[in-house]
């Protein structure tokens, strides 16, 4: 099947000496792996390589066989360049962390356009922005109504937050936040890109960060906890 698509690149990993098999998000087709043969031995590697760094925003052309083996790019361009993302170390580490995040939490070779366009339109936010201390902890909660397991926020006057079932409760129980925990949850639960970045202390965005984890192990099955999570949180100490 000819496929021309936009991608969201998750992940790249080099394959014996010259090649990389580079996982995507795709609009069209979901989560789809591609194998770039020789991206190591040409003379325009560099180029090759600067397209699968974390969360690039690829227009690619491919034929999908569909056979559960890795597909092949034909064509490939970068969509649209980012002027800060790479080349800042604030906002590096944060789409490091987040491309595991999404690297584990992502499964379903099934399209979500909706998801792919919140993502898309999230990235050039953070690409043309300053004030990013709570970026991820804001995509990480708003990517989960996309994953299915976004927290009811119909009784969030109640006092503690129940991560198995995703609700807010009056009693505390085994799977339950504390209440300081849950009013920070709350806390998020308000923020947009938009806001104030400053609402946290940086004790209180890796507590944040710990139960945002946390609540993604309680609901997908297999999440690995990142290994780029403290690096993020060595600079944004």
């Amino acid at each position: 099947m000819q496929v021309k698509t936009k991608a969201i690149v998750l992940s790249s990993l080099k394959f014996q000496e010259k090649s990389l098999i580079v996982k995507c998000f795709t609009l069209s087709h979901g989560l789809k792996s591609y194998f770039v043969r020789d991206a190591f031995s040409s003379r325009k590697a560099n180029q090759k390589i600067a397209y699968f760094q974390p969360l690039t925003i690829l227009e690619i052309e491919s034929v999908h066989k569909n056979k559960g083996t890795l597909e092949n790019f034909k064509e490939i361009k970068i969509a649209t360049p980012f002027h800060s993302i790479h080349s800042d170390i604030y906002k590096s580490t944060i789409v490091m962390f987040i491309s595991e995040m999404l690297h584990h939490s992502i499964h379903e070779e099934e399209t979500n356009e909706h998801l792919f366009t919140f993502l898309e339109t999230a990235l050039h936010w953070l690409d043309n922005h300053d004030e990013i201390a709570n970026f991820h902890l804001i995509l990480l909660l708003e990517t989960t109504k996309y994953l299915g397991f976004y927290p009811d926020t119909s009784d969030m006057d109640m006092p503690f937050f129940e991560m198995n079932e995703g609700i807010f409760t009056p009693f505390h129980a085994v799977s339950s936040l504390t209440e300081h925990e849950s009013n920070l949850f709350k806390k998020l639960i308000d923020l947009r890109f938009d806001n104030n970045q400053k609402t946290f202390h940086v004790i209180e965005r890796q507590i944040v960060l710990r139960i945002l984890i946390d609540y993604y192990s309680f609901h997908l099955d297999g999440f690995k906890k990142p290994k780029s999570l403290d690096v993020l949180k060595e600079v944004f100490s």
